[in-house]
């Protein structure tokens, strides 16, 4: 029984402009998604690393990642055209001895080795698990441009990644989402539609998601901060 990591980065990276998708963009010289895939080949509670690019984009990422010394076995499977689709296509090429799934976006490089343990034991505990941080802002509920009400800031979190969930839970909550047509914004949504509980637990504000040009400045700060944590 394995713990398998999917780490999805078929993404265009629209907002980022330019080019290159943002997973591939460099950060301090390395892709953002390289930073990301490192801490979970450094993770204990990680057993395998399934990397889901775009087809067009299956090339690069091997080339990106042939000069890493990984200590765990990483496979490129291809993505598809959503994030759900990415997911499910990767999920497609598990095997059925697999114990917990954890999806983590290729973009969150500086999740903590401590937060990735805590989501599988408490996967491994309760089901399905993901990382939530607090709201600082106020919460409106809106229509048309009109606000129906506030939302109570303690009843909300921003969801965050690694999400976690047993092998059973997670096949059934994708294999129920294409029977009713469901889409979702993340894995969790996806298994709450099922009906089951997710626990939440405490993320960082450290462990952002580069989607857009403004990023990248503290993306480079945090970068140089581990470095420097490393060479101490």
């Amino acid at each position: 029984m394995s713990v398998l990591a999917i780490i999805p980065a078929a993404g265009a990276g629209v907002r980022m402009g330019g080019g290159t998708p943002k997973q591939f963009l460099s950060l301090e010289g390395v892709p953002i998604c390289v930073h990301t895939l490192r801490k979970f080949a450094a993770s204990e509670v990680i057993d395998e690393i399934y990397l889901a690019v775009r087809p067009e984009d299956m090339e690069r990422a091997q080339k990106e990642i042939q000069h890493e010394q990984y200590t765990k076995p990483l496979r490129l499977v291809a993505g598809g055209a959503t994030r759900q689709e990415t997911v499910a296509w990767a999920l497609a090429e598990t095997p059925p001895t697999t114990e917990l799934v954890v999806v983590h976006d290729a973009v969150r490089p500086f999740i903590e080795l401590r937060l990735i343990q805590l989501v599988v034991e408490a996967a491994r505990r309760d089901g399905a698990a993901i990382l939530g941080i607090p709201s600082v802002d106020t919460v409106k509920q809106v229509e048309r441009q009109m606000i129906l009400g506030t939302i109570p800031r303690e009843r909300i979190v921003l969801a965050q990644t690694p999400q976690a969930f047993r092998y059973n839970i997670i096949r059934e909550a994708f294999e129920r989402a294409a029977a009713d047509g469901f889409n979702g914004t993340d894995e969790s949504s996806l298994v709450e539609h099922l009906g089951y509980t997710v626990t939440v637990l405490m993320g960082s504000d450290r462990n952002i998601k580069i989607t857009k040009p403004s990023d990248l400045p503290l993306a480079r700060l945090y970068i140089a901060q581990e470095r420097e944590r490393h060479q101490v």
